[in-house]
């Protein structure tokens, strides 16, 4: 029975209404795929507390988390993944990858141009079309 991976994810955007993406490194799983900030939730801890955690850890900023967008369930071969978004914002500092991951701020009809995991594309189409609540 394939392994289930908790993980947290965040939808940063800026003043334009862009959101921060980030590539995954390569030697991780799905490497090369882009993806929300974020990461795997420590045992013990909120959902909110992992996502603050790895956001300072990736991107060295402070974020304030707000509401959960969804939830989505996604079996992979190797395992399944819980992905739990959430509208965050800066709060303070700058953002800076920490990890050597490429970053980019795509306007919301551009999300599409880039290569995300199967796990993210129908959120990714519903922040398109602006359906996301």
């Amino acid at each position: 029975m394939p392994s289930l991976v908790e993980v947290v994810a965040a939808l940063v955007r800026d003043d334009t209404g862009r959101y921060l993406i980030t590539q995954r490194r390569s030697g991780s799983h799905l490497a090369g795929l882009w993806e929300f900030p974020g990461g795997k939730r420590e045992p013990g801890e909120s959902l909110e507390a992992a996502l603050r955690r790895e956001l300072t850890e990736e991107l060295s900023a402070r974020f304030v988390v707000g509401d959960r967008v969804e939830t989505v369930r996604w079996e992979y071969p190797e395992r399944t993944v819980v992905i739990h978004f959430y509208r965050c914002r800066l709060e303070s500092g700058t953002i800076e990858p920490r990890e050597s991951q490429t970053m980019a701020w795509v306007a919301p009809e551009r999300l599409a141009e880039f290569d995300f995991p199967p796990a993210d594309r129908e959120l990714i189409t519903r922040l398109r079309v602006g359906s996301a609540p």
